[in-house]
Formats: structure tokens, C-alpha cells, sequence
């Protein structure tokens, strides 16, 4: 990498299913105070960063939205990325949510799907998931947008791309409940249903993981603190690999039946375990907390 392409700061890829999210993740980003170009060609990313390395640090973080609006154009993307990686460190973040839900959200404006011709909005997604399959392999960061509402995506966008200090990687710390489904951007998935459940304690039934006296049930089991111990070792080694490797993000996922009590707990305690990570900022988010 040039001095100029050092000194010229950060890029960063928007894309992925029409619906999903990108213009909400646009704003977001404009807001945090990045530059945002909206709908741009592959072909044209060159020349932007060619532009950037010439400002010297004026457009010290530049997000491009590229999506399937550039018809044809779009299939040039993959090859358009590896290019641009071997001359900048360029991150990939893309937005994906199921199909009905995409479904419902064109319905909502009464818009076309971009790519569904003369079929139904269906037949649109179904081709455009096609031609962003190896995108999405690509992608530093993925974001499935489908139980998020714009503010709740802006908030993601926010934790995840705000300034964290000298932090390399930013590691989210995600309670869930099994039975709510597993989280589709998880990188790492821990189960703690092997855990007694205080679930059946009436009197900590209706506390959550966040209370002292469930705390102190779920650590006091047998089990309990050496896992927590030993996973968190073992995550040490690759958070480190991850930042040897340029991966900013990645979510580890931590996982009992209602995502209330133990997950929540075992949640917390890691992040207290791996809060001193060299290079790495920890979040925790407590995805099921709270339902019924």
C-alpha cells in the first residue's frame, strides 16, 4: 500500500438486497460523519479512490452504496473488489433480510422489485439473491435487517461503524433464545442450555440474567465458570487472527432456550473475560431479552 493510499483513510462498500436496508444504512453513515456517493458503478470505484489518495485525508471515510440499480454494470462488482483490495484496505458491508419480509416491505410502498421484469416481486429478490450470492460471501460485515425497523438498523450501523479508539476489531456479545431462531449474522454460536434452567425456580422466573441473584445461580453451577474460562481463551487467539486478517467485526453468539436468564449471564461474564482483548472493543446486546 502507497503513502497516499495509507493517508487517504477508509472505504467502505454498501450493498446488498433491494429492501434491506442500504438507504437507511446510508443516512446513518452520512450522520457519523462519513462521505457518502450513493448508487455508484463498479467501474467507477477506481476512480474514486483515485480521488480520495489525491485529496490527502480530506475524505478521511468514504462509504460507495453499489446495488443491482446499476443493472448490468452490478455483475462487475466481485472482480471490481479483489482490484481494489490489492491497492486499499476496503470493507464490504451487506444488507440482507428474508424474502417475505422483503416482500412485505415493497408491498408496504407499493414499488417493483428492480429486477422482477414482468414477474411478481418474488421472482425480483430470487433473481437478485442469484447475482449477490458471491458478494455476500465476500462481505466483512453482514447485517440481516429483517426483525429491525429503520431506527433500530441506524443503531446497529451506529455501534458498529462509530470510532472505537485505537480498537482493530469490534467484538459484539449477543444474548438470544434458541427457540426465537439463531441469529443469521453470528460468526460463533455458544449453547448454554447445558446449564440447569432458573426458569423453573418460581422465584427467579420472572427476573432476567441482568439480576444479582440469577447471576449468581447460573455461575454457581457445576460447569459453568470453566466453560466461560475456557471459552474465553480459546476466542483470544482468534480475535487476534481476526485482526491479522483485517476482519473488523464479528458477533459470537450466546444461546439457552428463551435468551432470558443463563444466555444473558454467560453473555456478560465473557465480555468481562475478553474486555482487556488487545486491539479489540467488546459489546454486549441482549437480542431476546424482554419477550414473552
Amino acid at each position: 500500500m502507497t503513502e497516499a493510499a495509507r493517508q487517504a483513510g477508509e472505504v467502505l462498500i454498501v450493498t446488498g438486497m433491494s429492501g434491506a436496508g442500504r438507504s437507511t444504512a446510508a443516512n446513518a453513515l452520512e450522520d457519523l460523519g462519513w462521505y457518502v456517493v450513493d448508487n455508484l458503478p463498479p467501474q467507477m470505484l477506481r476512480p474514486l479512490l483515485d480521488l480520495t489518495e489525491l485529496a490527502a485525508g480530506v475524505l478521511p471515510k468514504v462509504a460507495v452504496v453499489v446495488d443491482v440499480r446499476g443493472r448490468d454494470l452490478f455483475s462487475d462488482l466481485p472482480d471490481a473488489m479483489r482490484a481494489l483490495r490489492e491497492r486499499r484496505q476496503i470493507r464490504l458491508l451487506f444488507l440482507d433480510a428474508a424474502d417475505d419480509v422483503l416482500v412485505r416491505r415493497f408491498e408496504a410502498v407499493r414499488r417493483p422489485h428492480p429486477l422482477q421484469g414482468d414477474g411478481t416481486i418474488l421472482d425480483g429478490i430470487r433473481h437478485e439473491r442469484e447475482r449477490l450470492m458471491g458478494v455476500r460471501e465476500s462481505a466483512d460485515v453482514i447485517i440481516d435487517t429483517s426483525s429491525y425497523n429503520i431506527h433500530q438498523l441506524a443503531t446497529q450501523v451506529n455501534d458498529l461503524f462509530t470510532d472505537a479508539g485505537a480498537a482493530r476489531h469490534i467484538l459484539t456479545i449477543l444474548s438470544f433464545g434458541f427457540k426465537y431462531g439463531l441469529p443469521p449474522d453470528a460468526d460463533l454460536v455458544a449453547d448454554m442450555r447445558f446449564l440447569p434452567n432458573p426458569f423453573w425456580n418460581e422465584t427467579m422466573r420472572p427476573l432476567t440474567g441482568e439480576d444479582d441473584e440469577v447471576r449468581e445461580f447460573v455461575l454457581a453451577q457445576t460447569g459453568a465458570e470453566e466453560f466461560i474460562d475456557a471459552y474465553a481463551a480459546a476466542l483470544k487467539p482468534v480475535l487476534a487472527g481476526y485482526q491479522r486478517e483485517n476482519k473488523r467485526h464479528s458477533v459470537v453468539a450466546v444461546g439457552c432456550t428463551g435468551g432470558k436468564h443463563r444466555s444473558v449471564v454467560m453473555a456478560r461474564e465473557l465480555a468481562e473475560r475478553l474486555a482487556e482483548a488487545p486491539g479489540v472493543a467488546v459489546r454486549v446486546k441482549h437480542r431476546d431479552l424482554g419477550r414473552e
